[in-house]
Protein backbone atom coordinates (compact mmCIF):
# COMPACT_ATOMS: atom_id res chain seq x y z
CA UNK A 1 0.00 0.00 0.00
CA UNK A 2 1.41 3.65 -0.89
CA UNK A 3 2.27 5.60 1.84
CA UNK A 4 2.43 9.43 1.29
CA UNK A 5 5.00 11.72 2.43
CA UNK A 6 4.24 14.82 4.65
CA UNK A 7 4.92 17.44 2.45
CA UNK A 8 4.38 20.62 4.96
CA UNK A 9 6.44 18.85 7.48
CA UNK A 10 9.25 18.18 5.60
CA UNK A 11 9.06 22.00 4.29
CA UNK A 12 9.11 23.44 7.79
CA UNK A 13 11.96 20.75 8.54
CA UNK A 14 14.34 22.46 5.83
CA UNK A 15 13.70 25.82 6.80
CA UNK A 16 14.53 24.79 10.12
CA UNK A 17 17.56 23.08 8.69
CA UNK A 18 18.48 26.56 6.92
CA UNK A 19 18.33 28.39 9.99
CA UNK A 20 20.28 25.91 11.59
CA UNK A 21 23.24 26.22 9.45
CA UNK A 22 22.74 29.87 9.86
CA UNK A 23 21.30 31.17 6.77
CA UNK A 24 17.53 32.81 6.21
CA UNK A 25 14.97 31.24 4.81
CA UNK A 26 13.39 34.41 4.05
CA UNK A 27 15.82 35.49 1.85
CA UNK A 28 15.24 35.55 -1.99
CA UNK A 29 17.05 32.53 -3.20
CA UNK A 30 15.95 30.15 -0.04
CA UNK A 31 12.31 31.21 -0.40
CA UNK A 32 11.00 28.40 -2.35
CA UNK A 33 13.70 25.69 -1.42
CA UNK A 34 11.67 24.29 1.37
CA UNK A 35 8.95 23.67 -1.07
CA UNK A 36 11.68 22.39 -3.64
CA UNK A 37 13.10 20.13 -1.41
CA UNK A 38 10.19 18.43 -0.19
CA UNK A 39 9.06 17.56 -4.24
CA UNK A 40 12.15 16.87 -4.49
CA UNK A 41 12.15 14.09 -1.62
CA UNK A 42 9.09 12.98 -2.89
CA UNK A 43 10.95 11.69 -6.52
CA UNK A 44 14.13 10.34 -5.06
CA UNK A 45 12.66 8.40 -1.91
CA UNK A 46 9.76 6.93 -3.85
CA UNK A 47 10.78 3.46 -3.29
CA UNK A 48 10.13 4.13 0.61
CA UNK A 49 6.30 4.29 -0.06
CA UNK A 50 6.64 0.62 -0.67
CA UNK A 51 7.72 -2.74 0.61
CA UNK A 52 9.87 -5.23 -1.42
CA UNK A 53 6.72 -7.58 -1.83
CA UNK A 54 4.71 -4.16 -3.23
CA UNK A 55 7.94 -3.71 -5.60
CA UNK A 56 7.62 -7.50 -6.74
CA UNK A 57 3.69 -7.00 -7.39
CA UNK A 58 4.65 -3.40 -8.78
CA UNK A 59 6.86 -5.55 -11.57
CA UNK A 60 6.09 -8.57 -12.08
CA UNK A 61 5.28 -9.03 -15.82
CA UNK A 62 7.40 -12.25 -16.94
CA UNK A 63 6.70 -13.65 -20.25
CA UNK A 64 5.74 -18.13 -19.04
CA UNK A 65 6.84 -21.45 -20.30
CA UNK A 66 10.25 -20.79 -21.18
CA UNK A 67 12.55 -23.70 -21.17
CA UNK A 68 15.74 -21.48 -21.11
CA UNK A 69 17.82 -22.63 -18.20
CA UNK A 70 20.71 -19.87 -19.58
CA UNK A 71 22.30 -17.28 -17.73
CA UNK A 72 20.74 -13.53 -18.04
CA UNK A 73 22.28 -10.69 -17.09
CA UNK A 74 21.71 -7.20 -17.60
CA UNK A 75 24.69 -4.84 -16.86
CA UNK A 76 25.04 -1.28 -16.31
CA UNK A 77 21.73 -0.17 -14.89
CA UNK A 78 22.55 3.39 -13.75
CA UNK A 79 21.00 4.47 -10.55
CA UNK A 80 21.57 6.53 -7.42
CA UNK A 81 20.29 6.17 -4.28
CA UNK A 82 21.10 7.96 -0.26
CA UNK A 83 23.38 6.92 2.46
CA UNK A 84 20.74 6.10 4.98
CA UNK A 85 23.78 7.17 7.93
CA UNK A 86 24.39 10.77 6.59
CA UNK A 87 21.47 11.55 3.90
CA UNK A 88 24.88 11.86 1.70
CA UNK A 89 24.15 10.85 -2.41
CA UNK A 90 25.84 7.48 -3.15
CA UNK A 91 26.65 8.07 -7.31
CA UNK A 92 27.91 7.14 -10.01
CA UNK A 93 26.23 3.67 -9.08
CA UNK A 94 25.78 0.83 -11.68
CA UNK A 95 23.35 -2.01 -10.60
CA UNK A 96 24.32 -5.41 -12.46
CA UNK A 97 21.65 -8.02 -12.24
CA UNK A 98 21.80 -11.88 -13.52
CA UNK A 99 19.60 -15.00 -13.00
CA UNK A 100 19.00 -18.45 -14.39
CA UNK A 101 15.04 -18.74 -15.68
CA UNK A 102 12.96 -21.26 -13.98
CA UNK A 103 10.25 -21.64 -16.80
CA UNK A 104 9.35 -18.14 -16.81
CA UNK A 105 11.77 -14.34 -18.02
CA UNK A 106 10.91 -10.75 -16.38
CA UNK A 107 10.66 -8.28 -18.75
CA UNK A 108 14.22 -6.64 -19.31
CA UNK A 109 12.75 -3.08 -18.59
CA UNK A 110 11.61 -4.28 -15.28
CA UNK A 111 14.86 -5.36 -13.91
CA UNK A 112 15.79 -1.74 -14.03
CA UNK A 113 12.67 -0.79 -12.74
CA UNK A 114 13.46 -2.93 -9.78
CA UNK A 115 16.78 -1.09 -9.49
CA UNK A 116 15.70 2.22 -9.87
CA UNK A 117 12.43 2.06 -6.90
CA UNK A 118 14.94 -0.36 -4.30
CA UNK A 119 17.36 2.96 -4.67
CA UNK A 120 15.06 5.66 -4.36
CA UNK A 121 15.27 4.79 -0.87
CA UNK A 122 17.85 5.38 2.98
CA UNK A 123 19.79 2.89 2.18
CA UNK A 124 23.12 0.57 2.68
CA UNK A 125 24.85 -0.45 -0.68
CA UNK A 126 24.58 -3.61 0.58
CA UNK A 127 20.58 -4.08 1.42
CA UNK A 128 20.72 -2.49 -2.12
CA UNK A 129 21.67 -5.81 -3.05
CA UNK A 130 19.76 -8.16 -0.88
CA UNK A 131 16.26 -6.18 -1.74
CA UNK A 132 16.82 -6.56 -5.89
CA UNK A 133 17.96 -10.37 -4.92
CA UNK A 134 15.16 -11.36 -3.00
CA UNK A 135 12.48 -8.91 -5.41
CA UNK A 136 14.15 -10.90 -8.32
CA UNK A 137 13.61 -14.29 -6.51
CA UNK A 138 9.84 -13.40 -5.78
CA UNK A 139 9.06 -12.31 -9.42
CA UNK A 140 11.10 -15.20 -11.33
CA UNK A 141 10.64 -18.03 -8.75
CA UNK A 142 13.96 -18.87 -8.64
CA UNK A 143 17.02 -19.08 -6.70
CA UNK A 144 19.43 -18.51 -8.66
CA UNK A 145 19.89 -14.41 -8.60
CA UNK A 146 22.70 -12.90 -8.30
CA UNK A 147 22.99 -8.53 -8.23
CA UNK A 148 26.22 -6.81 -7.74
CA UNK A 149 26.16 -2.77 -6.80
CA UNK A 150 29.03 -0.71 -7.75
CA UNK A 151 28.98 2.97 -6.56
CA UNK A 152 30.68 5.80 -5.47
CA UNK A 153 29.47 7.40 -1.76
CA UNK A 154 29.89 11.41 -1.35
CA UNK A 155 29.67 10.81 2.54
CA UNK A 156 33.59 9.64 1.67
CA UNK A 157 34.38 11.28 -1.45
CA UNK A 158 33.36 14.68 -0.48
CA UNK A 159 33.53 14.64 3.45
CA UNK A 160 34.72 12.70 6.14
CA UNK A 161 37.96 10.70 5.02
CA UNK A 162 37.46 12.67 0.94
CA UNK A 163 39.00 9.87 -0.98
CA UNK A 164 37.99 10.93 -4.35
CA UNK A 165 38.40 7.18 -5.99
CA UNK A 166 36.90 5.19 -3.67
CA UNK A 167 34.79 3.24 -5.33
CA UNK A 168 32.47 0.12 -3.26
CA UNK A 169 31.29 -3.20 -5.01
CA UNK A 170 28.35 -5.05 -3.23
CA UNK A 171 26.96 -8.69 -4.22
CA UNK A 172 23.91 -10.82 -2.91
CA UNK A 173 24.82 -14.51 -4.16
CA UNK A 174 21.66 -16.63 -3.93
CA UNK A 175 21.12 -20.20 -5.46
CA UNK A 176 24.04 -21.54 -8.11
CA UNK A 177 25.59 -18.27 -8.33
CA UNK A 178 26.82 -19.26 -4.77
CA UNK A 179 27.61 -22.75 -5.28
CA UNK A 180 28.92 -22.71 -9.06
CA UNK A 181 32.17 -20.81 -9.12
CA UNK A 182 32.08 -21.37 -12.86
CA UNK A 183 28.99 -19.53 -13.03
CA UNK A 184 29.59 -16.72 -11.00
CA UNK A 185 33.06 -16.17 -12.46
CA UNK A 186 31.26 -16.51 -15.65
CA UNK A 187 29.12 -13.60 -14.31
CA UNK A 188 32.57 -11.75 -13.36
CA UNK A 189 34.25 -12.04 -16.44
CA UNK A 190 31.15 -10.56 -18.69
CA UNK A 191 31.21 -7.17 -16.30
CA UNK A 192 34.72 -6.68 -17.64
Amino acid sequence: MKKEFDRDRIKNAIRELIEAIGDDPERPGLIETPDRVARMYEEVFEGMRYTNDEIAEMFDKCFEDVSSRDLVLVKDIETYSYCEHHMALMYNMRCHVGYIPNGKVIGLSKIARICDMVCKRLQLQERICADIAYIMQKICGTEDVIVIVEGEHSCMTARGIKSRSAKTRTAAIRGLFETDHELRNEVYSLLR
